[in-house]
This record gives structure tokens, sequence and C-alpha cells, in this order.
């Protein structure tokens, strides 16, 4: 490739809560970057959430707050087309200075899990489906979510809940059109655009790709781009999990399915039950829900979208062509049989995600696990459920914590940091007091 010499470049790579982290570099810097790497401070990938080191049990201490290496992912840059500066980016994960893997790198995490199927002869293929909300500009300066005015001349800001509305697509008809011609840009394999429940919220759906790490690299740069365009637009946008009390989550759900050395599906066995492998996977899935939960709502914020009558789950569960249950077997053609895996906010680490979500499925696998009966009907409506999920942060960071089998699978490093991270953002975020506790006690204790 030809390097174009009047263009920044923006090398990156993901911390534990899916922020980027690392350097811009000018032009001259890509060919180095290349074949050296750049160094960051491992301890980088732990950081909190606002970019504070991890005191206790961190990696400050532990490893001298010495350097690792990162190495691009791919050979070559993508542009960064909704910046008003031409430049490029690339993305990177950590190894050790020994050229070793570090296991605390998200993208490692997921390797890590992606190589124990390719040792079986197996090929994960994964599609993601990420909901934001478009708002007004002016909620990047009040802090406050606010709903955007349609570009149609007349200054209507969006104020109902209009689902699969193809009318509210309409009124933002340029800014998708940039999302497209952005994500073509980058290699993003964008789908459909899905008008959602809340005003101005959308899904856009990814397509399927046989490489997990692929999957989860085209989600974080995703989640980037709709920033930017969105900024270049005159909008603001977040994946946060409920910015809106009233107003549905923003979820992020993955498609999964699994191929043989013969790219045959191995889900499929000719009927519309599935074959006996999915069943171990859905039974691996479920077993492992509750002690991954934190990877899957990581921050205080996500877990009000599991409050009563959110309509996010709230223990596991699976059915067929049921989207009230934890774990969705999708009606679809049998050779596409597939699982759907619809607990995620948005706001989850799309590496983690799916790397708790390929551990679920190969433990299952690997220990022959049998689900219960699938449920039919209303999933919200059962009672004593087998699994139910831990509904409260600190609840979900002790049983991710005690986790034995995520430990042996995802890496004893990980989530000893990733747990004192989401320790020390909970400290942090008690030692504030809210606006509702002066409101409701100031006065009247």
């Amino acid at each position: 490739m030809t390097i174009n010499k009047n263009r920044d470049l923006d090398f990156f790579i993901t911390d534990l809560n899916g922020n980027l982290r690392g350097k811009r570099l000018p032009s001259s810097g890509l060919k180095k970057a290349r074949k050296e790497g750049l160094k960051l401070p491992r301890s980088v990938v732990g950081f909190d959430f606002w970019g504070a080191d991890v005191l206790e049990n961190g990696l400050v201490f532990e490893t001298g707050d010495s350097d690792g290496v990162c190495m691009p992912v791919s050979d070559d840059p993508t542009p960064v087309p909704w910046s008003e500066v031409p430049r490029d980016q690339m993305l990177a994960m950590m190894f050790n200075p020994d050229g070793t893997p570090f296991e605390a790198d998200p993208r490692q995490v997921l390797k890590r899990i992606v190589d124990r199927f390719a040792e079986l002869g197996l090929t994960p293929v994964m599609a993601t489906e990420l909901e934001f909300y478009l708002m007004d500009a002016e909620s990047e300066s009040t802090q406050r979510p606010i709903p955007p005015a349609l570009a149609d001349g007349k200054g209507r800001r969006l104020s109902n809940t209009e689902g699969y509305a193809v009318e509210e697509m309409d009124g933002f008809e340029a800014f998708f059109t940039d999302i497209r011609a952005a994500c073509q840009t980058q290699g993003i394999g964008a789908d459909t655009i899905i008008a959602e429940m809340g005003p101005g919220q959308f899904e856009v759906n990814l397509n399927h790709v046989a490489d997990p790490l692929n999957a989860a690299d085209q989600a974080i740069l995703f989640k980037r781009l709709v920033r930017g365009v969105s900024r270049r637009h005159g909008y603001a946008a977040t994946f946060m999990a409920k910015p809106y009390a009233e107003e549905s989550g923003n979820g992020f759900h993955v498609h999964f399915s699994l191929l043989d050395q013969d790219g045959n599906n191995v889900f499929d066995n000719g009927t519309e039950e599935g074959s006996d492998l999915l069943r171990h996977a859905i039974a691996g899935l479920m077993k492992l829900m509750p002690e991954s939960m934190l990877v899957f709502a990581p921050h205080l914020n996500s877990y009000r979208r599991f409050m009563p009558g959110a309509y996010a789950p709230t223990f596991a569960s699976w059915g067929y062509e049921n989207r009230t249950v934890a774990l969705r077997v999708p009606e679809s053609p049998n050779i596409a049989r597939r699982i759907e895996h619809r607990v995620s906010g948005a706001d989850a680490n799309p590496y983690l995600v799916l790397a708790s979500v390929l551990t679920g499925a190969f433990y299952g696998m690997e220990n022959k696990l049998e689900p219960n009966a699938p449920v039919e009907g209303d999933a919200y409506a059962e009672e004593n459920p087998e699994y139910p999920l831990p509904c409260e942060w600190q609840e979900a960071t002790n049983r991710f914590d005690q986790s034995e089998i995520l430990r042996e699978y995802l890496g004893d490093e990980f989530v000893r940091v990733y747990a004192e991270a989401k320790r020390q953002e909970r400290q942090r975020l008690n030692e504030q007091i809210s606006d509702i506790e002066y409101e409701a006690y100031l006065g009247l204790l």
C-alpha cells in the first residue's frame, strides 16, 4: 500500500471496557508500526472506565508499569472518513515484550477461546446486532440525552416510540447514507438498519463472518464510526445501556453457529430442532450465563436494562423463535441453524462478549450438557428458573471473580484484572452523592 504522507494515523488497542487507547502517529511512522508495533504500558489494558490505574490487584505494580508491544491486526490502515482532516486508523492487540500474548488484552482473551475451537477443527461464525440512540448534539455538553430533530427543515424533535418506522429513518437519510459509506470504506459488513423502540433509537446488523476476531473488530470500529459520523452531522450518539429511564435500552445481540472442516454447520441435523451439539452449546451457555453477567452488563447503568418490565432476560432460558428468552434459536433454513444470544447491552466490550458466548458453548459441548425444555410463550412469566441472572453490579462482579470455569477458559489474569477494575469503578461511584439523594434527604432528615 502506498503511504499517504499527508495523513496522520490513529493506532489503538481496546482496554477491558472497550475504550480505545493508543497514539496518533505521522504517516512516516507507519512502516515501523507495521514491523515493530508500538509500546504502551500493559496497565493501559486494565484501566478503569475513566482511564485511571487500578491500584489494588491491578497491573500497575505487578508489571512495574512496564510496556507491552501492540501489533496491528491487519497490514494496511483504513481511512477515517468522518474526520475533517484526512486521517487513517489501525487496530492492534498487545503482546508481552518476549512476544507471548498478553492475556489481559481483550482481543487476546477472545483469541484464546477461538484457538480451542480450532484445535477441534471447528470455526465459529458470528454476527452482531448493535443498538444505539441518536441524540441532539447538545447532549454531549449537558450530559443528558436529548432526542434529535428530524432533518426535514421543520425542526420536529422525536418524542414517540415508533418501532420499525421507515419514515423515522427517512428523517436521517443523509446520516445513514454516510454510515453505510463509512462502513464500506472500512470493510465493515453492515446489513439492515432498523428504527427501534425508543425515540432516535436504531439497530444496525453486521454480517455473519467466519472469524470471531474479525466480527469483534468490526463491532469495535462500528461503534467508533457511529459516534464520528453523528458528530459530523451535528448529532451525538450513545451505546449506553439505558440512557432514558422510561425508554427501551440498547442491546447487543450475537448470532452464532459452528462450521466443521468441510464447511458444514454442526448445529444442523436436517431438522428444525437442530443437532445434539446445538443443545449442548445451549446448555453450556445457560450454565455459565450467571457467572458471565459482568461481561454482558459491565457498568452500573447496565443493570437498569434488567428491571421488571424492561424486556431484557433476567434468567437463562432458551426457546425456538421466541424473543422473550435469553437464547433464541431463530426460524431459518436448516443449513443456517444458529443461536441468538440476547443478554448483552450495547455498552459491553465486543471482544469479551464474543469470548464469553464461545466459552459457554464450548463448555457445554465438551461436557455434553443437556438443557431443560425450551420455553414456549412468555419467558418473563416463568417461575423458579434454574439459572437466575445476577441483576446487581456487585453480585455480578463477585460471581465473575469466583468462577473457576471462566478462569480456566479465559485466563486467570484477565478475570482478576477485570473484576478489580469493576470494583474500583463501583467504589468511585459510591463516593458520589446523587442529585436525587439531595432532593430527597437534605432538608428532611
